[in-house]
């Protein structure tokens, strides 16, 4: 008897079992580019047919599997190749699955183990240029994973010596990238300022002015009010390198200006691929922007540059600032605090935040430090105070500064205004070659067709007139703009300019200045403002330091919620006690402590006299006299049990409107003066006086809450 080994038998991998499913022929074809520009995949794909069907498959029951199918699926994430692959194996449709090469059926050893398993598992058989392999055999098995291994390190390699040849390619900056706007690649290579001048025009324009507004928006805004466009030259597509003219916005401005290549830098490797960010569905995702010092490569001088290195920097630093962060001094916004974003706190030399809370309609601003409450949780803020008193302080230095170069100002200010002039009306002036030669150019096409050939000549005639129209309108936007806007500064207008910066406090008060312009003015000559509150009194110590690295020092007084927080408060009740002692009343010490330069706790020129009244009841102090009355009509003098009503508000120690408010209810008994000003006069004898102290004894509310209580026949004016 003789035993014929699995091995031993021809095609004894592929049985009955495998002819009756499908064959699938798996194509790798990774990217687009790969499908249009490199084809020997597709070619091969014949080649694995003929070989399935010489291992006993009907042609009509290959099935040929590629990533290019899969990237045209409807579904929102296209599947590859492979992933259609393992489903049909799953779905035991598939008998033989092959491919070019085994190491070209997955693009990670992770697929290609799970599809071994897969295939195992389902009974298929796995084929190549080479031979036949069954994974549920273990030699086919060894060798598989043998070859899984070498393919995905043979992949490493390859992938390593492309990336250290791009990149010893990008340190000698010869590495092509594609080009900004403004640039251009000439045929050997070398990059060059782009030919249009008006694209050049409008990349100078642009730095201009952000160095001049120094926001993006602000930059973005001024664009779009003088209707200048930026040209861009188009990167693909049958029209590649034609120049197109098309409306700023945000994101092209932001890009432009973080560009080193305007600076002349050759930089490469600015921005890298996550994978983590990486969205499967979305190839272009993951790239994350690096900082300057993790960039791959940065070579300067390198290509013809538009602006300085210097100021490159400059307006990097300035982007960072603008931005809306606790430790950056942010855009300067409409508020009405003046030195938002420049005031640091002295305790814990931490930039403050601003707050704004409503009293009578308007926005108050208040500067305070609360990065220990936000980031340690502490209990209280570690300093507050209201913005007034600094934006004053900061105001009278700033405008003591600016005096001495007024002259200088305003000379700068007007050559400032003639640049940017002439840089609009040369740019006015390209839109208007440029709309002449359209034009032209329409014209001389319109002359070349043949006259009978209408069905041309109507299009070419309608284009013409389109370029005509489009050229007087540009001539009357531009007449407008010379009208509004002269080339050439007038006398009038110089001396108008000298005058006011002759004036700055002038200037900076008139209603045509706006916050924002002030708060510009500030920062552009002030660095930080540095307060620190002694303790919990009005006394602030401030010190600015202006933009040249020297400081001014000064000290502020800042409101408080109470007369106990100031800093002189002993010295005031002391004073307080002694001109009571003296017999002087609340009004009269209210005079003195005026004179004597005692200010109120939440700012102001004088304590009011309540306020006095209340701390003397509250220190104890003697109520002291009232001022002398204007004499009553003869006749009508107060009697022996007779009052005016400051005289018995002082005896009862009460205000006068508590008293109206008894003489309303009837517990106090007045007649009138006959003559003007017609004042009450009030009748208590020692008896009612008791009766008045006991009632003014009693806890507010009380007779409220005693009216509540009673029951319906009870009096209505009850008697205590």
């Amino acid at each position: 008897m003789t035993a014929v080994l699995p091995w031993e038998r021809a095609n004894s991998k592929v049985s009955d079992r495998h002819l009756k499913r499908l064959a699938a022929v798996y194509v790798r074809q990774s990217t687009r580019q790969q499908l249009l520009n490199h084809q020997e995949s597709t070619r091969l794909q014949y080649a694995l047919k003929d070989r399935a069907v010489a291992l006993g498959w009907e042609a009509d029951r290959v099935l040929v599997i590629d990533d290019d199918q899969a990237m045209s699926a409807t579904s929102a994430v296209a599947r590859t190749g492979f992933q259609r692959l393992v489903t049909e194996i799953g779905l035991d449709h598939v008998g033989l699955v092959l491919g070019l090469e085994m190491s070209r059926l997955a693009r990670s050893g992770k697929d290609w183990y799970q599809l071994i398993e897969l295939c195992a598992l389902s009974g298929a058989v796995l084929a190549d240029l080479d031979g036949v392999y069954d994974p549920a055999d273990y030699n086919d098995r060894l060798v598989l994973g043998l070859k899984g291994t070498i393919s995905e390190a043979e992949l490493h390699l390859i992938k390593q010596r492309m990336w250290t040849g791009r990149l010893n390619k990008a340190r000698r900056g010869e590495l092509a990238f594609p080009l900004p706007s403004g640039y251009v690649r000439r045929a050997s290579g070398e990059v060059v300022f782009d030919p249009d001048e008006q694209v050049q025009t409008v990349i100078r324009l642009v730095f201009a002015q952000f160095e001049r507004i120094g926001t993006l928006h602000g930059m973005l805004r001024y664009l779009v009010r003088h209707d200048v466009q930026l040209g861009i030259r188009l990167r693909e597509g049958p029209d590649k390198g034609t120049l197109e003219w098309r409306r700023p916005n945000r994101m092209t401005l932001q890009t432009l200006l973080h560009n080193p290549a305007y600076a002349g830098i050759y930089a490469y490797g600015r921005r890298r691929i996550d994978p983590r960010r990486k969205d499967p569905g979305r190839p272009g995702t993951g790239r994350v922007v690096q900082t300057r010092d993790e960039w791959l490569v940065m070579v300067p001088d390198v290509l013809p540059a538009y602006i300085t290195v210097a100021q490159f920097e400059a307006n990097e630093a300035k982007l960072a600032a603008n931005r809306a962060r606790a430790e950056t001094m942010c855009a300067v916004r409409g508020g009405p605090a003046l030195a938002a974003g420049l005031v640091f706190c002295g305790r814990c030399e931490r930039r403050m935040s601003m707050r704004y809370h409503t009293q009578r309609g308007h926005n108050l601003p208040e500067y305070m430090c609360v990065r220990e409450v936000t980031n340690y949780g502490a209990d209280k803020t570690c300093q507050l105070l209201n913005a007034a008193c600094v934006d004053a302080f900061v105001e009278q230095q700033v405008l003591a500064a600016l005096t001495p170069a007024a002259v200088e100002v305003s000379l700068q200010a007007a050559d400032q205004v003639m640049a940017e002039r002439a840089e609009l009306e040369k740019l006015w002036s390209q839109k208007l070659e440029r709309a002449e030669y359209e034009a032209d150019r329409a014209r001389r096409c319109y002359h070349l067709a043949e006259p009978e050939n209408r069905l041309v000549v109507r299009q070419l005639e309608k284009e013409w007139e389109t370029a005509l129209a489009a050229q007087q309108k540009l001539r009357e936007d531009h007449e407008r703009f010379t009208r509004t806007s002269p080339r050439v500064l007038t006398p009038a207008e110089r001396q108008t300019i000298t005058a006011l910066a002759g004036d700055i406090d002038g200037l900076w008060r008139a209603r045509t200045t706006t916050v924002t312009d002030r708060k510009e003015m500030v920062r552009a000559i002030v660095n930080k403002v540095i307060v620190t509150v002694i303790g919990t009194t009005e006394r602030v110590q401030a010190t600015i330091v202006w933009a040249g690295g020297s400081t001014t020092s000064g000290e502020l007084v800042r409101p408080v919620q109470r007369l106990s927080q100031l800093s002189y408060y002993p010295q005031l009740v002391a004073r307080i006690r002694e001109l009571a002692g003296q017999g002087v009343g609340a009004s009269g010490i209210a005079d003195r402590l005026e004179a004597e330069g005692y200010r109120p706790a939440k700012g102001g020129n004088r304590i009011t006299s309540n306020t006095i009244r209340n701390l003397m009841r509250q220190l104890g102090c003697p109520a002291g006299r009232v001022h002398r009355h204007r004499p009553a009509p003869p006749g009508e003098e107060p009697g022996p049990d007779e009052w005016w009503l400051k005289h018995l508000a002082a005896e009862l120690n009460m205000t006068t409107a508590t008293l109206y408010n008894w003489i309303n209810r009837g517990w106090i008994t007045t007649r009138r003066e006959s003559c003007w000003p017609h004042r009450l006069i009030a009748h208590a004898d020692q008896q009612e006086l008791a009766v008045l102290r006991e009632r003014r004894t009693r806890p507010p509310g009380w007779y409220s809450r005693r009216l509540w209580n009673e029951t319906n026949d009870a009096p209505t004016n009850p008697t205590p």
